[in-house]
């Protein structure tokens, strides 16, 4: 059988079938749906005695035959009852859908495998929806030892396709010893590895004869998966470096030495210090810099981005540094612009609102070359942008910007700039390899000494006459407050506090200061005038929606209260908190939730008590909730469909499975006779699946 057959023609299947197959899973061929792994497995290699059953029984299997059938309800509440025994007791087995069908295919006194988990209601054992087939050799051998169960959707299951059907078809494919998948990895690997081959672990993973060949088989698909894409993702930095010749910044000259030797704030952290060094090495030889920069908030990110940029300064070179937000770019540009102001360096703001003649100077001094540094919005993309020599990009939470926006700016001079991409949102490692994979990736690991770590405490809404008496103190010491709501208007749906609601309690239970309300509905005008009466320090509390998670530099504000905690996750309570504990002061992170919390939930807002490492809660984070709703990747989701690796729980095999790709792109082999099935087979997957392009 080719795996290339689709699967109408499919012992089992049929046109309906394949059709409710292909639109409800993506899966058309015989390939595909054996590529389609089971989610779990349950042992049903013993047979159990009705009389054994207790109330919080797993999955278990009868022998035995149905006594009667019973029809009750109406209408949409009709549901078949079979009275099904073994001679030690007797069991119902309920149907709620199908009834017709259900009853016509099976039969009285006729002998029975039942399969389900049984639950106790109304003093009886019943089993909802059973897998039910008859007792017969063959049935007992397809359903004996290890059985897959497989994801499927509400509306396969009325059309009788649930996890059992799926199974019987798998079965069915696989009585066909033609069935042959090619092996791409190559075989020094397989051999060197002891890895299951490619057939033999498909079948396994399918009908597993013990737990022992289970485990090979796993091992052997995920790594084959994670092999698969680390070694596009390095194939593709391979080639982007081979393709795009860069600057070469041959020398760190006077701008850097004065700054760092006359002008430094404070001193920087060894990790500072190793990440520029990282950088600097980039620059200087000749390709294209790509790279990654993470740290937590606070770590030091904009000095780094700054002192490269005067690296930059220093070989003759334009720098553009582009950040998501107005205000975001303001702060850079108030702050680079003056902490820059001894050198005589020309830093210029260009957003959408400098306007008229301000604009044109930028514009103009830009082309000509005598503005050195320009901060700005997505305003720096426009055409009307032109730089003389533009040769380092700085992007800020690059996640904000599109693809195509980003790649904007490689149009603006002739050779690609060095970019250097930011992020204030933690990555765990395994996350990093693989989304970012094909860049360098660079992590500030250490804060700047002095920096008092936020205390974090977690209060029920019982306690909220004791956060106002808190807050008036802070209050009444100097400092600001913000108040964070997961909604700007009431909800009928959800029971959750509302920032408008809030922002009317805050103005009546603090009379004493001036409390403005910023939400993401706002005008921008009226949003940034907001804004400003906080970072001012004209209003003392701010009540806002996550528009202030990135963005908003107020070292006077030392109090973050997050109502409806339970509503965030972790990485974005711990953006939330970092808007906080950035002056000298002790700053405080209230998180205000009800008391009827579900145990996953409690076990988050604990993690955010006990810690402030950005990098353990994003670890964290992952492993609560998964790859696929880390921040930054809700919306246009991973680049990549993982169907049995998992980035959670597979980190020790996704850093063999890199090193194993780092040392085929190393030998410079890929392109050789031998690995043509490799390459080809990666060639494929880029086409299908994947947008493999720079992220820059």
């Amino acid at each position: 059988m080719e795996l290339d057959k689709t699967l109408k023609y499919i012992t089992g299947v049929g046109p309906k079938r394949a059709e409710m197959i292909e639109k409800q899973l993506g899966i058309t061929t015989v390939g595909d749906l054996l590529t389609y792994y089971p989610y779990k497995y349950i042992d049903r290699s013993k047979f159990y005695r009705i009389a054994e059953c207790v109330d919080d029984a797993s999955y278990v299997q009868f022998r035995g035959v149905i006594r009667c059938f019973d029809v009750q309800g109406t209408g949409p509440k009709q549901r078949l009852i079979a009275k099904f025994t073994d001679g030690s007791g007797i069991i119902d087995l309920v149907w709620f859908q199908g009834l017709k069908y259900i009853k016509d295919s099976l039969r009285i006194n006729v002998e029975y495998i039942v399969f389900g988990k049984p639950t106790f209601f109304r003093d009886t054992f019943n089993i909802v929806h059973p897998d039910i087939d008859a007792y017969t050799p063959e049935n007992i051998k397809r359903n004996s030892g290890l059985q897959a169960f497989y994801n499927t959707t509400e509306t396969m299951k009325r059309m009788f396709l649930n996890s059992e059907a799926i199974r019987k078809i798998i079965y069915n494919i696989l009585q066909d010893q033609t069935i042959h998948f090619d092996e791409y990895i190559p075989s020094e690997i397989v051999s060197r590895l002891g890895l299951m081959g490619k057939d033999d672990a498909i079948r396994q993973i399918h009908r597993p004869v013990s737990n022992e060949l289970l485990k090979r088989a796993q091992f052997r698909l995920k790594f084959e998966e994670l092999f698969y894409i680390q070694l596009m993702l390095l194939r593709s930095a391979q080639l982007r470096m081979q393709r795009y010749q860069g600057y070469e910044f041959k020398k760190v000259g006077d701008y850097f030495n004065r700054f760092y030797n006359e002008f430094l704030p404070f001193p920087l952290t060894g990790a500072q210090k190793r990440v520029i060094k990282e950088i600097r090495n980039d620059m200087n030889t000749g390709r294209q810099m790509n790279r990654l920069l993470q740290g937590d908030v606070g770590s030091g990110k904009t000095m780094v981005a700054m002192l490269t940029a005067l690296i930059a300064l220093d070989n003759g070179f334009q720098v553009c540094i582009m950040a998501p937000t107005e205000i975001l770019a303001n702060q850079h540009y108030e702050s680079i612009s003056s902490q820059l102001f001894p050198l005589g360096v020309e830093v210029r703001l260009l957003t959408g609102s400098v306007k008229g003649k301000k604009r044109q100077e930028v514009l103009d001094g830009l082309s000509y070359g005598n503005v050195q540094i320009v901060i700005g919005t997505h305003a720096l993309i426009e055409d009307t942008v032109v730089f003389r020599n533009l040769g380092y990009c700085v992007i800020d939470e690059q996640h904000r910007f599109g693809v195509a926006q980003r790649a904007k700016l490689w149009t603006k001079s002739k050779l690609p700039p060095h970019v250097l991409v930011m992020t204030a949102t933690p990555i765990p490692r395994t996350l990093a390899m693989t989304v970012y994979g094909d860049l360098e990736v660079s992590v500030i690991d250490e804060l700047p000494p002095g920096r008092k770590p936020v205390a974090t405490y977690h209060y029920y809404d019982n306690a909220r006459q004791s956060l106002y008496s808190f807050i008036h103190k802070q209050i009444a010491e100097g400092r600001q407050i913000y108040v964070v709501y997961p909604l700007v208007k009431e909800s009928e749906k959800m029971d959750l506090r509302n920032a408008e609601e809030g922002y009317n309690q805050m103005m009546d239970a603090f009379p004493e200061c001036e409390v403005v309300m910023v939400h993401g509905q706002m005008k921008v005008q009226r949003k940034d005038e907001m804004m400003e009466r906080f970072v001012s320090g004209k209003a003392r509390i701010m009540v806002a929606t996550t528009v202030i998670e990135v963005g908003v530099n107020v070292p006077n504000a030392s109090v973050m209260v997050i109502e409806n905690a339970e509503r965030f996750g972790l990485s974005q309570l711990h953006q939330l908190r970092g808007r906080v504990g950035r002056g000298a002061d002790q700053s405080y992170c209230i998180l205000m939730s009800k008391y009827e919390l579900a145990k996953e939930t409690r076990q988050r807002l604990s993690i955010m008590c006990s810690t402030n490492d950005g990098f353990v809660i994003a670890e964290e984070d992952m492993r609560l909730r998964g790859p696929g709703d880390m921040e930054g990747l809700q919306q246009s989701g991973l680049p990549f469909d993982l169907k049995i690796a998992s980035l959670a729980t597979d980190g020790m095999l996704l850093n063999l499975a890199r090193d194993e790709a780092k040392k085929i792109i190393a030998a410079g082999v890929i392109d050789n006779d031998e690995y043509s099935g490799l390459r080809n087979h990666l060639q494929r997957l880029e086409n299908r699946d994947h947008n493999w392009g720079s992220i820059s």
